[in-house]
């Protein structure tokens, strides 16, 4: 590790911790040169995720897009903040599991509704108008009925 100070291209670590619930290290270094300590941080790479919309546009991922989508379902639902960030959590780490470098929207906005039907009906049915683009009262009623006969 470069010196920030002296440029000097050794250094020693002195102290190391986990950071981010253990998601990343800090790192105190002190420069064999000049004496003078820094502080570094370590942590895993993420690897980039395409999201390919309907109109085969891409773009990359935004976890604030999934969590704004989710809080607006949510609003005045007593949905703690607690569980709708455990669930773009959840979502997220299943999206970087698959392994798959590009996802598209659609993929995600079912399995954000079906996350949510564990949640909340009413979030859900919320987000499904939305995201399933509801035209008239017939087709909201057949997501209704979908979720009646499911339970």
């Amino acid at each position: 590790m470069k010196c920030p100070f002296c440029d000097y291209y050794e250094t020693k670590v002195v102290d190391s911790r986990p950071t981010d619930e253990g998601q990343a290290i800090r790192r105190r270094r002190e420069c064999i040169k000049c004496a003078r300590r820094f502080t570094t941080y370590e942590k895993v790479e993420a690897m980039p995720l395409i999201i390919v919309k309907k109109d085969g546009t891409r773009e990359a991922y935004d976890r604030n897009k999934v969590l704004n989508g989710i809080l607006k379902a949510c609003e005045k639902r007593p949905v703690p903040l607690s569980t709708i960030e455990e669930t773009v959590d959840e979502i997220e780490r299943e999206l970087y599991n698959s392994m798959e470098k590009e996802v598209t929207s659609q993929h995600i906005g079912e399995m954000i509704m079906s996350k949510l039907k564990n949640i909340d009906e009413v979030s859900y049915v919320r987000f499904a108008s939305v995201y399933r683009q509801f035209k008239d009262i017939n087709t909201f009623m057949e997501e209704l009925k979908k979720l009646l006969n499911e339970e």
